[in-house]
């Protein structure tokens, strides 16, 4: 009974169950010739231990385009939108994926395409 127990408890504990950072929305511009990307994502910010670090920006092959840190947990500020300009796009480029990563679960692998105006 105390085994069933503490297994139980550990698999509660277990980082797998702590949900994904999800981008909720992205707004794309052109200015020039770059990119400038606004990301919302939503996530259950506990702290320092488990919150939205980052979101990238990739082409459909893979490559990643640009990184936006995010410095510090926003238990606070659900959801949260951050920009990142200056994002260079290679031509015949015409959608990206937007990725969010958190601190426990890494890349959540379901990433929002999006079309280049």
């Amino acid at each position: 009974m105390i085994k069933r127990f503490l297994l139980a408890l550990t698999m509660l504990a277990t980082p797998a169950l702590a949900d994904n950072a999800v981008v909720r929305n992205v707004k794309v511009v052109k200015v020039g010739g770059a990119y400038t990307f606004d990301v919302t994502i939503t996530h259950t910010d506990t702290g320092w231990d488990d919150y939205a670090d980052m979101w990238r920006v990739k082409d459909t092959s893979g490559a990643v385009l640009g990184e936006r840190n995010l410095a510090h947990p926003h238990v606070n500020e659900q959801p949260l939108t951050r920009s990142l300009s200056g994002v260079q796009i290679p031509n015949g480029v015409t959608e990206v994926i937007i990725e969010a990563h958190d601190t426990v679960n890494g890349w959540n692998p379901e990433g929002k395409t999006v079309k280049l105006p």
